[in-house]
């Protein structure tokens, strides 16, 4: 069945935070039905965190520097505890988690790209839409998956094209990506909280909805 209350999930952040804008602003419209409990910051004085304080969202600042993948993923999952997320976002998230057992297929990412094209490390902001425009490719988008312990390589939920036109450059290509990422990942934010996604392996089957 539905959840009876709003969603509550973190957003992991490392630069500018448009897509946590993009989420703060669904959440207010009404169309994304969800409580942003906490933001993550990888790194301080980031634009994200001036969107998250603007917001009035409680905001964690964990750097990845002289840690261990294990002590940093550690530092980064306990205030996501501590405020009960059911759900954590990637948004931007630069550096690498080792997901906990307990957020085992909770934790989900946004990648500019058709995965498998154009991803994994180093892949990220404008270096993925330069390749794509590089490649000579006519057709890109974006791609919502969980992720495990690896760059991009999560079992996929969603994906959504967008075409590349012959006089696009990088920011261009990125600007019309961006509006397909907004409404994929807000998509997959109400799937997983209306239990409508069956992990099976790779395979990430969506589910009709529930009977009212």
């Amino acid at each position: 069945m539905p959840s009876p209350s709003p969603i509550r999930f973190a957003v992991c952040v490392s630069g500018g935070g448009t897509t946590l804008q993009n989420l703060i602003d669904r959440i207010a419209a009404g169309t994304l039905r969800a409580e942003i409990v906490q933001v993550i910051a990888s790194r301080p004085k980031i634009k994200a965190i001036e969107r998250a304080e603007a917001a009035g969202l409680p905001v964690a600042v964990v750097t990845r520097s002289g840690k261990t993948a294990e002590e940093f993923s550690a530092e980064v999952f306990a205030p996501i505890r501590e405020h009960a997320a059911e759900l954590v976002v990637l948004a931007g998230f630069l550096s690498l988690l080792d997901i906990p057992d307990d957020y085992h297929a909770r934790v989900l990412n946004i990648h500019p790209s058709l995965i498998p094209a154009f991803c994994g490390k180093g892949y990220h902001g404008q270096a993925v839409h330069q390749a794509a425009i590089d490649y000579g490719v006519k057709v890109a988008g974006c791609t919502v998956h969980f992720a495990d312990a690896t760059y991009d390589t999560g079992p996929i939920i969603l994906q959504r094209p967008v075409p590349v036109l012959d006089d696009d450059d990088a920011p261009a290509l990125a600007a019309r990506v961006f509006e397909a990422e907004c409404e994929a990942l807000a998509d997959a934010i109400n799937l997983f909280a209306e239990g409508r996604l069956d992990v099976c392996g790779r395979h990430v089957r969506i589910l009709p909805p529930h009977p009212a």
